[in-house]
């Protein structure tokens, strides 16, 4: 029942939010791109695992992302002071310019991933976590724009943000994975963090 629940409630967000996303412009995005390389990599394959791959993630979603730094919705010096001359049309032109890339997935924790895959796939009834596959998709590739694509991400940066989830010191997502993340273990949040890492959503 919990997991309908959730899985209602973001179709909700899902169509609220779809008709407020302005397509971007890949060929604009790119020319935008180059300030990105420096921490999210060449064609947004980020190479150190505690900054986020955006290769292959929604438009959409990095769209919203970007608007939430320069609100401060969502709170990250760097990023904030990066987002903050951006225009809406240019945070869709990023989105558009990432979402048309290919993440590379990278080498797993196959010990751990093996732990992650039954709570990513199922959850876990008895704490009431909800299996992430039914936000993210079986594959990871997420379903835009307010869930995004875990497949490839870097353990690290996943796990980093389960645990700010976990303490409330990110919450710009309605309370969703707050919620969620508040019911799991460090080793949970360890485990499917790096079950996603070896996902492949496309």
């Amino acid at each position: 029942m919990k997991k309908a629940m959730i899985i209602l409630v973001g179709a909700g967000l899902i169509a609220s939010a779809g008709s407020v996303m302005a397509a971007g412009s890949v060929a604009k995005g790119e020319n935008l791109a180059g300030r990105c390389v420096g921490c999210h990599g060449v064609g947004g394959n980020s190479t150190n695992p505690e900054w986020p791959k955006l290769a292959g993630q929604s438009a959409g979603y990095i769209a919203k992302q970007l608007a939430d730094f320069k609100s401060g919705a969502r709170k990250n010096p760097l990023m904030s002071g990066q987002a903050a001359g951006l225009s809406s049309a240019q945070m869709a032109d990023l989105g558009a310019y990432f979402a048309a890339q290919k993440v590379t997935v990278g080498a797993k924790n196959e010990a751990l991933a093996k732990k992650g895959q039954n709570l990513y796939r199922g959850g876990n009834s008895k704490t009431g976590v909800a299996a992430c596959m039914a936000c993210h998709g079986p594959a990871g590739g997420g379903i835009p724009p307010h869930y995004p694509s875990v497949s490839g991400q870097h353990a690290k940066y996943t796990a980093t943000q389960l645990r700010a989830f976990k303490r409330g010191d990110r919450s710009n997502d309605n309370k969703i994975m707050s919620q969620i993340a508040f019911r799991m273990s460090h080793e949970e949040i360890d485990a499917v963090a790096a079950y996603m890492e070896g996902l492949t959503a496309r």
